[in-house]
């Protein structure tokens, strides 16, 4: 089976997990993060983040960097394959406006 059609569509809450972590972040600044770019509109609980997170760091889309032992803070960035797998992401969503709005335009 193609590797594609095995990871489907994200999340909108794993979309903007992986978008945060284009640098390194820890997981609370992530949740500041997608509140702020999302204007409020999606607010994410610990429980939903340390999960995503868990399941991200399982898939190899995000790996835990090395920094300070003495902080409580763990900060995380994406992968190679985790960007990838948000480029692809990004097409498809570029796809679904694209037809949407050609459909839209077409029955004004």
């Amino acid at each position: 089976m193609d590797e594609d059609v095995l990871h489907g569509a994200l999340t909108e809450a794993v979309y903007y997990i992986l978008l945060s972590m284009l640098e390194p972040i820890h997981g609370y600044a992530v949740m500041q993060n997608i509140e702020k770019i999302t204007n409020g509109r999606v607010l994410l609980g610990a429980g939903t983040l340390y999960g995503a997170i868990n399941t991200l760091l399982e898939k190899h889309w995000i790996c835990a960097v090395t920094g300070d032992n003495n902080s409580r803070k763990k900060d995380y960035i994406i992968t190679d394959l985790g960007r990838k797998i948000l480029q692809r992401e990004l097409v498809r969503l570029e796809e679904l406006f694209v037809n949407g709005k050609n459909k839209l335009g077409d029955s004004q």
